[in-house]
C-alpha cells in the first residue's frame, strides 16, 4: 500500500485544487444498516470538475475508511451537481520530475481504488453526471454502477492525450464487458478526437447497470442498491471470450494504433500491451505492470507534449491572444453569405444553428442559389431524422436560411462574409458591390485561404470594417478558425469577428495579414518539400511514407488529393509569388492539374494501394532520388525554418499559437504538441535557426 498523509500528498503537489470526499450515513428504506455515502466535490460549481490529485485520493481513501468503519450495509461514491469525477488531475502528471514521483501517482491511485474493488461491503458507483478518465476508473473499481441518463461526458480519454487508463481501466473494463468493446472505448473512441459515450450506450455496453432520470437520481439509485444488497436485483455481468475473441480484439486495437498513430504515441503502444496482460484477469499484475507503464509513459516527451497540447486547446484557445476587448464587440442580426456553393452551404447552416439569426445567400444565377440553400435544408433534415433537432426546430432553422439572386438582400445584415472563388479581383468587386448595400458598421469577412486581406479591403470606402474569418473543411467538423487583422481592421470589427467565431464554438486565433496565414502557409511548404523530393526522382512511394513516423493523420499525398490538387497549386503559386526564394510551384504539380487528376494514389477492391499509371507516365523524374529520412529531414528542417520567420514577422503572437493552429486546423497530432515541441526535441529546432522554440522543460520533461 502507498499510504501517504495528506502532508506528504501535499508536498507531492503543492497547488491542486484538492476533491474532498465527504461521508455521511443514510438510511434507505428495506435495510437494517444505514448506507454509507461518499461524495466527492473539490468546492467549485460544474465549469470546474471534480478530479484527482494525490491529496484528493488521500483524502477518497481516509472516507472509504470511515464508510467501512460504520458497518453499512453498502458504501456508495457519488459526485457534485452534474459531475461525477473527470479523472486525474493532468497539472499533477505534468509536475512529476521524477520517475518516482509518477510511479507514487499511479500507486496511490490503484491502492484508493482498490478498497472499493475488494471491500467486503457491497460497493456502488451513482454516476450522476461527467465522468472521464480516473472518475470511470473509480466508478468501474466499484461492485454496481447507476448512471445518470443526461450525463454529459463518458470516456476514457487517456489514449488521446497520449497516456493510457492508468487506474485500473485497461485491466477492469475489458473483464466487465469483453475486450472488443472495451477496445472500442480505449482506442477507437480515444483516437476518434475523443469521442464520447452517451448514457444509452454506456448501459448498452454494460459499463452501467442501470439508468436513472436525472429528477429523482439519487433516490432511484438508493432503492435500486437496497433491491441489489437484499438479493431481489442480481446485475447481469457478460461471460468473458478469453480466447479467440481477446486475440480479435487485440488484432484490432493493433489496427486501430498503427493506423491512428503509426507507433508515434507510447501511451497507446502501453495500453495495447496492458490489453493483453487484462486477459489473465489478474489485478496483483495488471496493476502493478500498469503502474510501471504510467511511470514510464509520464517521463516521456511525447506525453509532456500532449498534455501541452491538451492546455492549448483547454486553456490558450478559450483566451485568444492579442483579441480586443470583447464589450467592443456589435450584435449580429442577420448574416450574409456571398456564394452558394459547398463551403458557402456549410457556413450557412452553422452560421443557422448557432447563432439563430436570418442567414441569406446570393450567388450569380438562381440554380446555385438554389442548389445552396436546398442543401441546406437537406441538412437539418438529416439531423431531423437523427433526432439532433425536434421537427419545431428543424422548422424554424429552415426558416432562418433563404436566397436571394440581388445583394440588396444584405441591407440590413451585421455580418456579411464572401466565400467565392481565390481570385483578388473578384473579392474586390464583390466587396465594392456588398458595400453599396450595407451600413458603414457592417463587417465584411472572408474566407480566403491565402490572399491578403488588405489588397482585398483597399478599394472600399470603410476598409476598417474588413477582417479574414478562415474556416476549415468540413465546416462544421474542423475546431480552428484563423481570424486574420489586415492593416486597417479596427478593434470594434476584430472583436465581433472573435465574438462570432465564440458563438460558432469555434477556437479562434489571431492571424496577421499574412500570405496563407499559418496552417495553409506551413503546409504548403511542407507538402512543397516533399514533391520537390519526387521531382528530383524520389519514389512516390518513398516520398509519401517518409514522414509515416511522425503519425500525422494523413501522409501527404493523400492530404494533397483531399485538399484538391487544383487549390494546393493555386496556394503554392500565391506563396511563390510572395516567397520566391522558399516556395517554388512544381512543373509536374501544374501538368497533373491541367491533365485533370485529382491524386497519385489509387486502389483496388482489396485496398492495395498503387500509383496511377497515368500519373507515373506524365510526371517528369529527375536522377537525384532522395532517401525517406532525407525527404523527413528536409520537410522538417523547412518547417522549423519557415515557423521562425513567421514568428519573427509576427504572424502570431508565440510559437504556442503555430501550434494550437496545426492541431485544430490541421489535425496534427497531440504527442508531436502541434509542431514546435518535436522540432525542439529532435534538434531541428537548434540546428536550422539557432535556439529552441519553447523553454526547456515546456513540452518536455523537465532536465
Amino acid at each position: 500500500m502507498t499510504a501517504l498523509t495528506p502532508e506528504e500528498a501535499k508536498a507531492l503537489f503543492p497547488d491542486e485544487v484538492v476533491t474532498h470526499a465527504k461521508t455521511r450515513l443514510v438510511t434507505v428504506p428495506g435495510l437494517t444498516a444505514p448506507v454509507a455515502l461518499i461524495t466527492l466535490d473539490n468546492g467549485h460549481d460544474h465549469t470546474r470538475p471534480s478530479t484527482f490529485g494525490p491529496q484528493g485520493l488521500v483524502s477518497l481513501g481516509r472516507a472509504f475508511d470511515e464508510a467501512a468503519a460504520a458497518s453499512p450495509a453498502a458504501i456508495a461514491v457519488t459526485g457534485k451537481p452534474f459531475v461525477f469525477a473527470v479523472g486525474a488531475d493532468l497539472t499533477a502528471v505534468e509536475g512529476a520530475s521524477s520517475r518516482e514521483q509518477a510511479e507514487t501517482i499511479g500507486r496511490l491511485g490503484h491502492d484508493v481504488f482498490r478498497k472499493f474493488t475488494e471491500s467486503s461491503i457491497p460497493t456502488f458507483a451513482f454516476v450522476n453526471g461527467a465522468v472521464m478518465g480516473g472518475g470511470l476508473e473509480l466508478a468501474l473499481s466499484c461492485h454496481y454502477r447507476t448512471l445518470a441518463a443526461n450525463a454529459a461526458a463518458i470516456a476514457l480519454p487517456e489514449v488521446f492525450l497520449g497516456l493510457f487508463p492508468g487506474w485500473g481501466g485497461t485491466q477492469l473494463l475489458p473483464n466487465l464487458i469483453g475486450a472488443n468493446d472495451a477496445v472500442t472505448v480505449i482506442f477507437e473512441n480515444a483516437l476518434n478526437q475523443n469521442k464520447m459515450l452517451n448514457p444509452e450506450k454506456a448501459l448498452e455496453l454494460g459499463i452501467a447497470d442501470v439508468l436513472f432520470d436525472s429528477a429523482d437520481y439519487l433516490e432511484q439509485s438508493l432503492l435500486w442498491l437496497s433491491s441489489v444488497v437484499r438479493g431481489e436485483i442480481t446485475p447481469a455481468r457478460k461471460e468473458i471470450d478469453r480466447g479467440e475473441g481477446w486475440d480479435a480484439a487485440v488484432a484490432r486495437a493493433k489496427a486501430i494504433v498503427h493506423g491512428r498513430t503509426k507507433g508515434a504515441a507510447p501511451g497507446a503502444l502501453k495500453a495495447l500491451e496492458l490489453l493483453e496482460l487484462a486477459r489473465e484477469n489478474d489485478l496483483d499484475r495488471g496493476y502493478e505492470a500498469e503502474t510501471q507503464a504510467l511511470a514510464d509513459v509520464v517521463m516521456t516527451d511525447e506525453l509532456r507534449a500532449g498534455l501541452y497540447s491538451f492546455n492549448l486547446v483547454q486553456k490558450r484557445a478559450k483566451r485568444p491572444a492579442g483579441a480586443p476587448d470583447k464589450s467592443l464587440a456589435r450584435k449580429v442580426t442577420k448574416v450574409g453569405i456571398v456564394g452558394a456553393g459547398l463551403m458557402a452551404s456549410q457556413m450557412a447552416l452553422l452560421f443557422a444553428r448557432r447563432l439563430e439569426v436570418p442567414v441569406v445567400l446570393t450567388d450569380i444565377d438562381q440554380a446555385r442559389v438554389d442548389k445552396g440553400v436546398g442543401y441546406v435544408h437537406g441538412e437539418i433534415d438529416k439531423l431531423l431524422g437523427k433526432g439532433r433537432v425536434s421537427p419545431d426546430k428543424a422548422n424554424r432553422l429552415k426558416a432562418l436560411v433563404s436566397g436571394s439572386l440581388d445583394k440588396a438582400a444584405f441591407a440590413d445584415a451585421d455580418f456579411v462574409i464572401e466565400a467565392v472563388f481565390e481570385d483578388l479581383k473578384v473579392k474586390q468587386q464583390v466587396f465594392a458591390e456588398v458595400e453599396e448595400h450595407v451600413s458603414a458598421e457592417a463587417v465584411l469577412a472572408t474566407n480566403t485561404s491565402s490572399l491578403s486581406i488588405t489588397d482585398m479591403a483597399s478599394g472600399l470606402k470603410h476598409p476598417e470594417r474588413v477582417v479574414g474569418f478562415h474556416f476549415f473543411n468540413p465546416v462544421a467538423v474542423m475546431p480552428l478558425l484563423e481570424i486574420v487583422r489586415a492593416e486597417q481592421t479596427d478593434d470594434a470589427t476584430l472583436a465581433t469577428a472573435f465574438a462570432v467565431g465564440k458563438q460558432l464554438k469555434k477556437s479562434s486565433v489571431l492571424v496577421k495579414d499574412a500570405p496563407a496565414f499559418v496552417v495553409n502557409r506551413l503546409l504548403t511548404r511542407f507538402m512543397g518539400e516533399v514533391v520537390k523530393s519526387i521531382d528530383e526522382g524520389t519514389p512516390f512511394e518513398v516520398a509519401d511514407k517518409a514522414t509515416e513516423s511522425l503519425g500525422l493523420p494523413m501522409s501527404p499525398l493523400v492530404l494533397l488529393q483531399l485538399v484538391g490538387p487544383a487549390v494546393a497549386l493555386h496556394v503554392a503559386q500565391t506563396m511563390h509569388g510572395a516567397f520566391p526564394d522558399r516556395f517554388g510551384v512544381s512543373e509536374n504539380m501544374a501538368a497533373f492539374v491541367k491533365a485533370g487528376k485529382t491524386a497519385v494514389w489509387q486502389w483496388d477492391a482489396q485496398g492495395n494501394q498503387t500509383v496511377d499509371p497515368e500519373v507515373q507516365a506524365l510526371w517528369q523524374f529527375g536522377d537525384k532520388p532522395l532517401t525517406g529520412e532525407e525527404v523527413k529531414a528536409r520537410a522538417l528542417e523547412a518547417l522549423a525554418e519557415e515557423i521562425r520567420i513567421m514568428l519573427d514577422e509576427g504572424v502570431v503572437a508565440e510559437a504556442q499559437d503555430i501550434d494550437l493552429c496545426m492541431i485544430l486546423g490541421a489535425g496534427w497530432p497531440f504527442w508531436l504538441g502541434g509542431i514546435t515541441p518535436y522540432l525542439d526535441r529532435s534538434g531541428i529546432s537548434e540546428k536550422v535557426t539557432g535556439k529552441r522554440f519553447l523553454a526547456p522543460g515546456v513540452a518536455s520533461v523537465p532536465a
